[in-house]
């Protein structure tokens, strides 16, 4: 990776025409050949960018570009669609070349995944007395998340969710609907599980029987969240 921080303006053409006049920027060079223009604002996302496939060449530049000020010139391409970025140095500041090898990728913490590992670990969060029947439980449109005896008679279906919205609730009445047909099931209710269920979503629930359920990720993984307890 290539990191350049210089004086330059920079011009889009190609399926649209855009055009930054002359500041200070960071410019990143990827060694998948994209290229991206940073200010020193604006959070993650770029200026501009080219992405991958392109190529970057170093033009020679003309007598009026050199007249004004430019030192070096490039020309970024995308070989599908033949869109140029054109980067124009006036003054570079910063120049450095870094080998950063192969990146194992993100892994995330407190995933789907993982809450329903962790519930079906911890059935008690939904509910005293209730034994884990099976995790991913098969239906005809999909596997329930968790599927849970109820000592007093009947199964709980849970739909485990990090962001509860409407369409994890209508997912789950699907299966509640599926479910309560099987004989050696019912009567099924359901419970829709996350870590933040938003108001829509709780109101759909409540109306069509459905128990909500907030979920403390790192409370049921053994961390304190550090948010103040009763208890």
């Amino acid at each position: 990776m290539r990191l350049v921080i210089a004086r330059c303006s920079v011009d889009y053409s190609g399926r649209l025409n855009a055009h930054l006049p002359l500041a200070t920027r960071l410019l990143v060079h990827k060694g998948d050949g994209s290229l991206l223009v940073h200010s020193d604002g604006g959070s993650y996302k770029p200026l501009n960018w080219m992405s991958p496939p392109c190529t970057l060449a170093v033009e020679e530049v003309d007598e009026d570009a050199a007249a004004s000020g430019v030192i070096e010139q490039w020309r970024v391409t995308h070989q599908k669609s033949g869109d140029a970025l054109v980067v124009k140095l006036y003054e570079v500041l910063h120049d450095s070349s870094h080998e950063l090898g192969i990146d194992p990728g993100l892994q995330k913490d407190g995933v789907e995944a993982d809450l329903q590992r962790l519930l079906a670990e911890q059935v008690d969060v939904i509910g005293e007395g209730l034994t884990l029947v099976r995790r991913e439980f098969p239906t005809a449109i999909g596997p329930v998340d968790l599927l849970l005896r109820n000592p007093e008679g009947g199964t709980i279906a849970v739909e485990v969710k990090r962001r509860g919205d409407i369409d994890g609730v209508e997912q789950l009445t699907r299966y509640l609907e599926l479910l309560g047909r099987d004989p050696h099931l019912a009567p099924v209710t359901g419970v829709f599980a996350a870590q933040e269920i938003k108001p829509q979503a709780r109101v759909l629930a409540g109306d069509r029987g459905i128990r909500c359920v907030t979920l403390d990720y790192d409370g049921m993984k053994g961390v304190e969240s550090g948010a103040p307890r009763l208890f």
